[in-house]
């Protein structure tokens, strides 16, 4: 058998198996495919504005949605809503620190801010010179005073406190639980403000400042 020879069900095998161009069907899709001249393939424009008319106001209102989040008060300090506001102030009464005895009825025809607080409390501690302020500026006339609650603390802590950080207005420590309930206090700090004629009409949760309890009542009494 000489080198040319070849197995003749081998040779038709093969012959099956060759490469025949004409017979080849191409992988690659129309789309893949770039145009026969070369060039390359523009987008189309009327997809181009589509996009376009989509992505940009999505964008411009996650701009919008950062900025709100950015500077808006965190969830812990912020004017808040109660089913309280409109309503008589709950009963608040009890003995003080001091050893005397409180009603808030009492107090009826002046601003009272009712601040519920804790002496372990960093907030609350960072709030104090603010109620400080604003006692003090209402002292001479009596027009407005505070009252405030202990939230999960002892008279003894209380007092220290008070003798440390400044501060004469009275503090219920006995039955302050009760009073949380009534007025609905989830944690502290948190105050309300009630009117001359005894009617809730604003909640801070978290830290309260001298002017904007001065504000909120400049602006009631504007309006009454």
């Amino acid at each position: 058998m000489t080198a040319e020879s070849t197995n003749p069900e081998r040779g038709a095998a093969y012959d099956d198996c060759a490469d025949k161009p004409e017979s080849v069907v191409s992988t690659d899709s129309p789309e893949s495919a770039g145009p026969a001249d070369g060039s390359s393939v523009l987008p189309d424009p009327s997809k181009q504005r589509l996009l376009m008319r989509v992505v940009l106001p999505l964008a411009v209102v996650l701009a919008v949605l950062m900025w709100v989040l950015a500077t808006r008060d965190s969830a812990v300090q912020r004017r808040a809503s109660s089913p309280l506001l409109g309503e008589l102030t709950p009963a608040l009464m009890g003995v003080t620190t001091g050893g005397e005895s409180f009603d808030i009825d009492s107090w009826r025809g002046r601003w009272v801010l009712v601040n519920f607080f804790s002496t372990t409390c960093v907030p609350c501690v960072k709030e104090h010179p603010e109620l400080v302020e604003f006692n003090e500026r209402h002292s001479a006339a009596d027009d407005a005073r505070i009252v405030s609650v202990t939230f999960e603390d002892s008279a003894a802590n209380v007092s220290e406190f008070f003798a440390v950080h400044g501060g004469d207005w009275p503090v219920l420590a006995e039955g302050s639980y009760s009073a949380a309930v009534a007025y609905g206090v989830t944690g502290v700090p948190e105050s309300y403000l009630v009117t001359p004629s005894g009617v809730v009409v604003w909640k801070q949760i978290g830290g309260v400042t001298a002017d904007a309890i001065d504000n909120i009542i400049e602006q009631l009494t504007a309006n009454a």
